[in-house]
Formats: structure tokens, C-alpha cells, sequence
């Protein structure tokens, strides 16, 4: 019997966990372990919470999650509770699918300022991670500055402009909805250093702002490049460009109270104010190729909240080789060191959809595959029965899926009229509701 141990419980692991049983029938031992009592990762934290569609992925991993051969082991800290080179001496191969929590900073002049938060943080504040629940952004402000040209911005945007009655059938958290329902904003800019070409807004989520109940999105007519430039688009994007052309006929006339503008051709240089911020300020650029250059024509946008969405990072791991520039582990096709290896974001950086981790995780069973068949047979490692051993010995509280299958249930029965579930936003909540 082999035993494998993959590190985070989101798409990418629970893809890799589906590989490995595929590929080893009744061969493998598998845990899936996470840092939270609460499975699912990305699904749970980023996914926007009025895209149930998209979170109904979990579905699936539910079903690998059930099956005889693998394990969820919450509530357990790699690389704090346990050691990656702990779990190298217990398994037989480890997978770092840990995904990319971490903001990607600007490291701009006042990105400390109170009331700029990057989008793993705000976005983790209304889907009700534990690490960012309490994070209470101030929404009194009128101005609002949404930095980033993808659907991470789309999705921030979109949930400050919403009616607490679009939110119905989402689960966005409790304090959220409360403080999203008190909102003064009234302008939201989406800030974007190039232009309507180099966009990464698909269209369903660009879409989606032009359904709004008491917002319109804006585009500036003369941002738009000659019409018959669009065709040599690839076609998703080209249907984004036009969904832009379409905001721009449009304008911001009309009698809804809130205005969405696109600034492109638009880069932030500094952040303003005193203890909190107060503006952004903004230099226009233009494109060389497909790079955006400052153009030396500044100019200052009113800003009472800022979120910046310009990308992740992997978080490092102590004893994890780590690529500082591109916010990631160093790997070679998946591969870290004999027997490590990463997948999904923490392997690539944070590109692609959910549905690339699927591919991805199926690669790395191949190279892990490949290795074990070289190496000869299993070293006779511990696996769950030494993690559990391990575990036992430094008083760890292991969440196991049955565990979270009480914590899913308390949830849904505490939710508001509507709404899918009503989720714990802290660990301890999370562990006393599975009794």
C-alpha cells in the first residue's frame, strides 16, 4: 500500500486525490489535509457567493472525499502543527495543493493606509474566511477604487454594488450582507493599467454588471480601439470587448443611483491621505506592444475604499524551495524534490479557472506515478496511522470529513430565508458545531 498526503483541500487537491485513486485502485492510501476545519478552499473562500453554480463543483470532491480510500484532515497546520518534512518521512509522496491565499502587493506609496485592502482579504471578508472575518472595512465613503482588469475585480465590484435583495439565494456571511446593506458608495471605479484588448474579464461576469438593480456600468467611448480591430480577438474576449462597446453606448444616463466606471489606460502610482485614504493617484498610459508605459499625465481619483485585485501568491512553506517573483513553490513540471511536488496555483501561480486544476492534478499522478515505479517498492512509511500517531502526540483536533458533514449541517440550518447556509466565520464555532 502506498500513501499519499496532499496538502490543501480546494479543487486542485481534491483533483489530485480523484487522479490518485483512479490510478491505484484499492493501492493508495490518501489524506487530504487543511490548515482549516472546513474543506473545499477556493470553492468556499473565493468563489464569489452569488455564483452557487460554480461552488456546486464541490459535489464532486464531496464524492472522492466519501470514497474508502481517502481521508480529509482538517484543522491541521503544514508547515506549523506538522512539519512538510514530517509528512516526507510518513509518506510516500507529498502534493503541496495549497493554492495561492496570499494578496499580491503593488508596493505603492500609501498601500498601508487604512481602508485599502487587497481582494484576498475583501473577498475573504464577505465569503467569511476565519483569517479575514473580522477585517470590518469602512463602506460610509462615496468613492470606491477597484484596482485590477479580471474577474476577481468584476466580482468585487459587483458585490459593493449589489441590493441586499440580489443577494437573495447567495451565501454571502452575515456581516457582510449588514454592512453591505448600510453602504454609502455611489461611484466605483475599476482602475486598469492597459486597455479594452488586454482585458481578462470573461464575458458571463462582465455581463452580470449590466443586470444590476441600482447600477450602471460606464466605459469611455474614446478607450475603445477602431471596432474592426476586434476580429482579430480570440472569441471570448472579443465578447467581452463587446459587452464594453455596449456600456459605452449606454453612458451613465439614466436613474440608477450608482455608476461602475471603466478607467483604462490608467495605472495607480500612490495612494493619498492622512491616516486613511483619501485618493488615488493616477498616471495614463499607453501601450508599446502589449506593456502599458506612463505616459507623464497625472491626475487624482477621490477614493474612500480601495481594493487592490492584481493577482496571488503561494504562501511559503518553511523547508519549500519558493519563487519569490513568481509567488510560487520552485518546481520543475510539478516536481519540488524527491517525493514533493505541488500542483494547481501553488505549481503554476494564480492562473487559469477551476477547471484547470483538474488536468494538473491528473499530470502530477503521472510524474508521481513515474517515480514511485523507479524508486522501487514502498520504504514501509506510516501514512495516516503514523499522521494520526504524530498527531495524538501534540494534542492536534483532526476535523475529519464526517466531522465537517455536522459543521455543513449546522450550517444550513442556521441560514437567513433564501440562502444556502449561513457559515462559521471562526475555527472554534467550526469545531463546536460538529459535537
Amino acid at each position: 500500500m502506498r500513501h499519499l498526503a496532499i496538502v490543501g483541500s480546494g479543487p486542485a487537491g481534491y483533483y489530485t486525490a480523484e487522479a490518485a485513486v483512479k490510478a491505484w485502485p484499492d493501492a493508495v492510501r490518501v489524506d487530504v489535509i487543511d490548515a482549516l476545519p472546513v474543506p473545499f478552499g477556493l470553492i468556499r473562500g473565493g468563489v464569489a457567493p452569488d455564483h452557487q453554480s460554480i461552488k456546486a463543483v464541490s459535489r464532486r470532491y464531496e464524492q472522492v472525499a466519501l470514497g474508502e480510500q481517502v481521508r480529509f484532515v482538517g484543522n491541521v497546520a503544514i508547515g506549523g502543527d506538522v512539519a512538510v518534512e514530517e509528512l516526507l518521512e510518513l509518506y510516500d509522496a507529498v502534493v503541496l495543493a495549497t493554492g495561492a491565499p496570499e494578496d499580491r502587493r503593488l508596493d505603492l506609496p500609501g498601500e498601508s493606509l487604512a481602508n485599502v485592502f487587497g481582494s484576498a482579504a475583501f473577498v475573504g471578508w464577505y465569503n467569511g474566511h476565519p483569517r479575514f472575518a473580522q477585517l470590518d472595512p469602512d463602506l460610509s465613503g462615496k468613492h470606491a477604487v477597484v484596482i485590477g482588469m479580471g474577474n476577481v475585480a468584476l466580482d468585487v465590484a459587483r458585490i459593493l454594488a449589489k441590493t441586499q435583495e440580489e443577494f437573495a439565494g447567495s451565501d454571502i456571511v452575515a456581516h457582510a450582507l449588514a454592512a453591505l446593506s448600510d453602504s454609502g458608495v455611489e461611484q466605483i471605479t475599476i482602475l486598469g493599467r492597459r486597455g479594452p484588448h488586454q482585458i481578462a474579464m470573461t464575458p458571463k461576469e462582465l455581463g452580470e454588471l449590466g443586470r444590476l438593480e441600482r447600477a450602471v456600468p460606464c466605459v469611455d467611448a474614446g478607450d475603445l480601439p477602431p471596432v474592426e480591430a476586434d476580429a482579430a480577438l480570440e472569441p471570448g474576449l472579443r465578447k467581452s470587448v463587446a459587452l464594453l462597446r455596449q456600456f459605452a453606448a449606454i453612458g451613465a444616463n439614466g436613474d440608477k443611483p450608482l455608476v461602475i466606471h471603466f478607467d483604462l489606460f490608467a495605472a495607480p502610482v500612490a495612494f493619498t491621505g492622512t491616516d486613511r485614504v483619501a485618493g488615488v493617484r493616477v498616471e495614463r498610459t499607453r501601450l508599446d506592444g502589449d506593456r502599458a508605459v506612463g505616459s507623464g499625465d497625472f491626475y487624482e481619483l477621490p477614493a474612500d475604499l480601495v481594493v487592490t485585485c492584481i493577482g496571488y501568491r503561494t504562501s511559503p512553506i518553511k523547508g519549500v524551495p519558493y519563487d519569490e517573483r513568481a509567488g510560487r513553490f520552485v518546481n520543475a513540471g510539478g516536481r519540488i524534490s524527491p517525493r514533493l511536488y505541488c500542483v494547481g496555483w501553488a505549481r503554476r501561480g494564480p492562473t487559469g479557472t477551476i477547471g484547470t486544476n483538474r488536468p494538473d492534478g491528473y499530470d502530477v499522478v503521472e510524474r508521481i506515478a513515474e517515480d514511485w515505479a523507479s524508486d522501487g517498492a514502498s520504504l514501509d512509511r506510516k501514512g495516516r496511522d503514523g499522521l494520526d500517531a504524530l498527531a495524538a502526540q501534540r494534542g492536534l483536533d483532526i476535523v475529519t470529513f464526517r466531522d465537517w458533514q455536522k459543521i455543513d449541517a449546522a450550517e444550513v440550518a442556521a441560514a437567513r430565508e433564501g440562502a444556502p447556509r449561513e457559515k462559521f466565520v471562526d475555527v472554534p464555532a467550526m469545531l463546536e458545531a460538529r459535537g
